[in-house]
């Protein structure tokens, strides 16, 4: 069973969310309690993968028994492992979340959410770019269905404008693979990073312009500037639940660039090394800087936190721009941080719209919310952790990246990111104020605050004063992870010596 553990992460969300969708039409409660126990279930394959990886050793799992470089394969290290984790705790809670009721305003909700997982943990796991592309073609597909759930006008002119952009993207991404297939003619991304520093030179043009495609289709999924105005329409008309989860759909993007940049074009690439680091450096901080004028300018709680997950994206960037292992070690952790708290923001948004009545979680007067004091209480908490105010996790991580990067750069990141975290504040500081002091027309709504949206909400917020107690084994594995990836033979030599193939 064990050397099967790495494909479990693909084939459990396809086969339950198969079943699912296959039986739609069998009551609530039985879809309800398969997606609660399927999640569940890839948490602990998540974390034996996590426990298997933290060796340092790199494992593969090759499809019906081809090898690569021509089969197809699953690569489990360090990244992919606490990837897969992460991915699996945000959908956690976010399944319990939904299973308060928002999963019953459609009968395919719990198998298309399965079938996202499968998508973003094959993202994670593949070795071939080919597949990188299918499994980007699988997450956007159950995506789409997702962001229409319940239906509504605002949710389907998003899902326009989601689906059309994507759609455009997706086309880029095959023309990129095409030419780098035609180029080194392999599709293994270990094989075709050790062909890239053997490239004629008279192919050195064409490979380059095809690794900058490559850059602008993992832009769009990250959301970078000029490319992510998208983004936050999309993720405010989202459903709750699918807005938290699509926190992490935008560090598929972030991790594409990790994964692409440093094994196939790392340091065995030549002249091909590291070619996207100024590129990825600046657009970083312009992301940076016009999303914390976004966070300023929203006028509503939904969209707010939009612009938060792209300030983290900025951030992250900024982290992959400055190309060490220190600052990649600190994205990580920044990462992980970031992912669960903005989820958590976007869960506590629904259910402070839902006590607002026809006000919802714009930022104006409405009437006053039942349960002020606890929903204040995880309010005030996401906020300091989100804007980065010590103790909690992100003044942790802002302090590792801040400190991760070189002198020369420091007058360039340190003002913005500091003003960024500060925006943060001033905004949420004032949504605070409208949402729980100003709030007073009207009666209150008589509402029961429901055990499981306040049970996904805690998950994700309680993470942030977590992953401070923890900071120490966490940073640890970070940092070995952060040295993993800057020395891609090593993931290359596992797969291709280990194959019979001779790197």
């Amino acid at each position: 069973m064990m050397q099967h553990l790495i494909i479990l992460p693909v084939v459990l969300p396809l086969a339950t969310g198969a079943m699912l969708l296959l039986n739609r039409q069998r009551n609530t409660r039985i879809r309800r309690n398969v997606g609660l126990l399927a999640t569940a279930l890839l948490v602990v394959i998540a974390i034996a993968l996590v426990a298997k990886a933290a060796s340092g050793e790199v494992d593969y799992y090759a499809l019906g028994d081809w090898q690569p470089p021509f089969g197809i394969i699953l690569v489990l290290d360090r990244l992919s492992a606490l990837m897969v984790l992460l991915t699996s705790l945000l959908a956690l809670a976010c399944v319990i979340f939904a299973s308060a009721g928002e999963d019953d305003q459609g009968s395919n909700f719990h198998g298309l959410f399965q079938l996202q997982l499968m998508g973003i943990n094959g993202a994670f796991l593949t070795g071939d770019l080919f597949n990188l592309f299918v499994f980007f073609e699988v997450l956007l597909l159950a995506s789409y269905a997702l962001l229409v759930h319940g239906g509504g006008k605002p949710r389907i002119q998003a899902s326009v404008h989601y689906v059309v952009l994507n759609l455009a993207n997706s086309s880029l991404f095959l023309i990129a693979v095409g030419v780098l297939y035609g180029a080194t003619g392999t599709l293994n991304m270990a094989d075709m990073a050790m062909r890239i520093g053997a490239i004629e030179p008279e192919r050195t043009g064409l490979v380059s312009a095809a690794a900058l495609l490559l850059l602008v289709v993992f832009g769009v999924k990250a959301a970078i500037l000029p490319l992510y105005f998208w983004l936050p329409r999309a993720y405010a008309a989202a459903p709750a639940p699918v807005a938290a989860l699509f926190a992490i759909m935008t560090k598929v993007g972030v991790y594409a660039i990790l994964r692409v940049y440093h094994l196939i074009f790392g340091e065995q690439a030549g002249p091909l090394a590291a070619l996207e680091q100024p590129w990825v450096w600046w657009l970083s901080l312009a992301t940076l800087a016009a999303a914390a004028i976004g966070v300023l300018a929203a006028r509503d709680l939904r969209l707010m936190v939009s612009y938060l997950i792209l300030v983290s994206v900025g951030t992250l960037l900024a982290g992959i721009g400055i190309r060490s292992p220190e600052s990649v070690s600190a994205l990580l952790y920044y990462l992980i941080h970031t992912t669960l708290v903005t989820g958590g923001l976007f869960l506590l948004a629904e259910m402070i719209g839902q006590e607002r009545g026809k006000a919802g979680t714009r930022l104006v007067k409405g009437k006053p919310l039942r349960h002020a004091n606890l929903l204040g209480l995880l309010f005030f908490l996401g906020a300091i952790t989100v804007a980065g105010i010590p103790p909690l996790s992100g003044a942790l991580g802002k302090v590792l990246l801040l400190s991760s990067t070189p002198e020369a750069l420091r007058f360039w990141f340190w003002p913005i990111l500091l003003s960024s975290g500060l925006c943060a504040l001033i905004a949420l500081s004032r949504a605070g104020s409208t949402l729980f002091w100003r709030s007073n027309e009207g009666e209150t709504q008589d509402i029961v605050l429901s055990r499981r949206q306040l049970i996904g909400v805690s998950m994700l917020l309680g993470a942030s004063p977590v992953i401070v107690a923890l900071s120490g084994p966490i940073h640890a594995y970070t940092t070995a992870t952060a040295e993993q990836l800057a020395q891609p033979r090593i993931l290359i030599e596992a797969i291709l010596i280990d194959s019979g193939e001779k790197p």
